[in-house]
């Protein structure tokens, strides 16, 4: 693992890497996690150093620099500040980065920490397996916000159902599923922390194999939030209309090629 940490990170990090590291595990991050997370930060630590900067240059402004870069380069993850804010903490309680240039933390970044821990604390799941809900479920907290603001107090039935029906088509039944099962999880610590007044999780909609099934509404729900009508969660199958037409088109021939060899035959 030594090995492995200092052959990744051989820049302004390396000093901090392995005690990272320890943080992490502490933390009760699981090993293929710990290393996906290595690997983010040993980009971090490449990009510093291509840029000619220390860890002390981790300020705010810097680290929306590095992670607009990210992005433009087109990695599909460790894309967000989220992802910033262990290294930030850890490199903190060392001293290395001043508390005051602290990435403020958004409305949507600040209610999935609070899920986050729920998950863990209460319902028992794992560092990695909390992070793949937190993942699942972060566009459909991210759709809620108003003029900055989280707007779930509205929330009704007919936005619970229409989320599901424009996210899981064309998606492996799979994912489906994930993004079902924890928007279920989700509405269910909104209503137990009195964010939300109704308890919407029986309005999501269900996957049976590779089909919505519409939910029901939820209690006191209008009849405007009723559940929009099952949608095909895969495409349909090619149709063979083509294969067989060029069948019947061939077969007179096919019979004819045998005719003549049987009066050939004889």
């Amino acid at each position: 693992m030594v090995f492995l940490l200092r052959s990744f990170v051989r820049g302004p990090l390396e000093p901090y890497v392995l005690g990272f590291a320890d943080e992490l595990t502490r933390f009760g991050y699981t090993r293929c996690s710990l290393e996906q997370h290595v690997c983010f930060i040993a980009h971090l630590d490449r990009w510093l150093a291509a840029e000619q900067l220390g860890v002390g240059d981790l300020t705010a402004a810097v680290v929306e620099w590095y992670l607009g870069e990210r992005r433009a380069a087109g990695y599909v993850n460790y894309r967000s500040v989220k992802a910033m804010r262990p290294l930030l903490a850890y490199l903190g309680e060392l001293g290395v980065v001043a508390t005051e240039e602290a990435v403020p933390v958004g409305p949507v970044s600040a209610l999935l920490e609070r899920y986050r821990c729920y998950l863990i604390s209460e319902r028992g799941l794992t560092a990695d397996t909390a992070r793949c809900y937190l993942d699942a479920i972060r566009p459909f907290v991210t759709s809620r916000l108003r003029a900055g603001e989280l707007d779930l107090a509205g929330l009704t039935a007919a936005d619970v159902t229409g989320f599901v029906l424009s996210a899981c088509p064309g998606r492996a039944v799979g994912s489906a599923k994930l993004i079902v099962t924890t928007l279920r999880s989700l509405l269910r610590f909104l209503h137990i922390e009195g964010v939300i007044a109704t308890p919407l999780a029986t309005a999501v909609p269900s996957v049976a194999g590779c089909r919505l099934a519409a939910g029901r509404a939820a209690p006191g729900a209008g009849a405007g939030a009723a559940a929009p009508p099952v949608r095909q969660l895969r495409p349909t199958a090619p149709s063979r209309a083509a294969g067989l037409r060029d069948l019947v088109a061939a077969f007179p021939a096919r019979v004819a090629g045998r005719r003549g060899r049987r009066a050939g035959a004889g």
